[in-house]
């Protein structure tokens, strides 16, 4: 039985000079964590500090996605930003909860909300 490849869509959508939203889908794991914190650092590197994650359709994430979003909100932190995470599923929900991440990330239901938090809504 051939190894399934494992599915990572990572959508980003400029709001302004400093924010964006990238839409986060499928399971962000070891194989795939990588490519979200590339995608983090690209956005960081081009100015933009606030940085909101929907995660509406993130359907799984291990402790890989989880050192992603640490190490982003840091370097978001040090750039005079932020991280905002927003609709996470119950699953997805719970791993944060579960891990204590809430308390430093504390998840926005929707991302018209985060992106307030972020002084981005439009």
């Amino acid at each position: 039985m051939p190894e399934r490849e494992p599915i990572l869509d990572i959508g980003v959508e400029i709001r302004d000079a400093r924010t964006a939203v990238l839409s986060v889908a499928g399971e962000l794991d070891m194989e795939t964590a990588g490519r979200l914190d590339d995608h983090l650092a690209e956005q960081l590197g081009q100015g933009r500090h606030h940085l909101v994650l929907d995660l509406s359709a993130l359907d799984f994430m291990d402790s890989s996605g989880l050192n992603v979003l640490i190490r982003s909100v840091h370097r978001a932190r040090e750039a005079g930003g932020d991280l905002y995470l927003a609709a996470p599923n119950s699953a997805v929900r719970r791993i944060l909860e579960i891990t204590g991440l809430t308390t430093t990330l504390p998840p926005h239901e929707r991302v018209a909300e985060a992106l307030a938090a972020a002084g981005g809504g439009r």
